[in-house]
């Protein structure tokens, strides 16, 4: 009975916990202890299911049968190695009565994925501080020349002002493009229920970049063939999202002064199993110089460049894609993205198709 006890105890806890007997042997394993170190834990010496020395000292301290009074719980961080893997860990070794007689409770929360999320928060920190202290340094530097040495030189002054410009202009869609993805993770949660028109933004978004794509010497073409596409999502965000692929693709998609073509393709998709159902795509191509493979699976993090010098030249934050990924995940659609050397690139977004509220159809092409 006491042992049922145990194991119904231990399945209420929602992280790893195992009970040794007086003789170091595991009596009964909670399911997260299985889900984390595997099958058949119990009945076999502690020791051979945890050989990490620091657990298993902790352990037979507590068991010791020399200590007159019962001992105090032990708390230590322990790397253990299950399931073909390392886990960081908190462990806790507390001393229990099973059977009359002196045993032990092991504790174990796994910490990997608050460790990562604290990793990837100071890499963050370092990056922004990085991308920041560039244009900043130029900034004073110009400033204590123009102070000095450029004081009288009006050439001089206007050329150092035009690159201060340039670098506070950098730093200013830094600093929009991290309040944006703030604001994008904190609603990410929360699906967007207003219907919206995919093809009216698309059309909106081409006509707004159409002077841009020109000046770079590019040609933007779409190609809706008049569709209405209907979408649950939030306009700022969607439009955010087409600009900026649009934008990447105009400031990348080109070879040297040849220029090339920027495509916009708004189509159906009858059936997108991501999405388990069916959606709207639009699709930016460009005739650039495409993108090596090895580089594909990283675009969409922060700060992830490419070519580093040619992003910052070009007035890249570093940033655009990951904004992209966030908002496209808040939709609940998908992104994709194929490219090869030397054959362009193409950038889809897909998102589910707009349901009226309480239907439980799918709703048609354009209606």
């Amino acid at each position: 009975m006491e042992s049922v006890a145990l194991h119904q105890i231990g399945d209420a806890v929602p992280v790893a916990m195992l009970v040794v007997d007086h003789n170091a042997r595991v009596m009964t394993a909670n399911a997260a202890a299985v889900a984390m170190l595997g099958a058949g834990l119990t009945d076999r010496p502690f020791v051979t299911v945890l050989r990490q020395p620091l657990i298993n000292r902790a352990v037979d301290q507590t068991l010791a049968p020399t200590q007159a009074q019962e001992p105090a719980s032990t708390r230590l961080s322990a790397t253990i190695r299950a399931r073909g893997r390392e886990q960081n860990c908190i462990v806790t070794v507390s001393p229990l009565t099973v059977r009359g007689r002196r045993g032990a409770v092991v504790v174990l929360e796994d910490t990997t994925g608050v460790e990562q999320a604290e990793q990837m928060r100071r890499d963050f920190v370092a990056n922004v501080s990085h991308e920041l202290r560039t244009p900043l340094t130029a900034l004073m530097g110009f400033i204590e020349t123009l102070r000095g040495p450029a004081r009288d030189d009006a050439a001089a002054r206007e050329r150092f002002l035009a690159i201060m410009d340039r670098e506070a202009g950098r730093m200013n869609r830094l600093i929009g493009d991290l309040l944006s993805l703030s604001r994008v993770e904190q609603e990410e949660r929360r699906r967007p229920v207003e219907r919206l028109d995919l093809a009216a933004l698309v059309r909106g978004a081409c006509a707004t970049l159409a002077p841009t794509a020109k000046a770079a010497n590019q040609t933007l073409r779409q190609i809706d063939k008049g569709l209405t596409a209907p979408v649950a999502g939030d306009p700022d965000q969607i439009q955010q999202v087409l600009h900026n692929l649009i934008e990447n693709a105009i400031k990348y998609g080109s070879r040297a002064q040849s220029g090339g073509e920027v495509r916009v393709t708004l189509f159906h998709v009858p059936h997108e199993p991501v999405l388990r159902g069916p959606g709207w795509a639009v699709e930016v191509a460009d005739d650039g110089e495409g993108i090596d493979h090895v580089h594909l699976p990283r675009l969409t993090e922060r700060f992830y460049r490419v070519d580093t010098h040619r992003s910052r030249e070009k007035g890249g934050t570093g940033l655009g894609l990951a904004i992209v990924k966030h908002i496209v995940a808040r939709h609940r659609g998908r992104l994709k993205i194929d490219s090869m050397k030397g054959q362009g690139s193409r950038f889809t977004v897909i998102l589910p198709e707009w349901v009226p509220p309480g239907s439980g159809s799918k709703q048609g092409r354009g209606g």
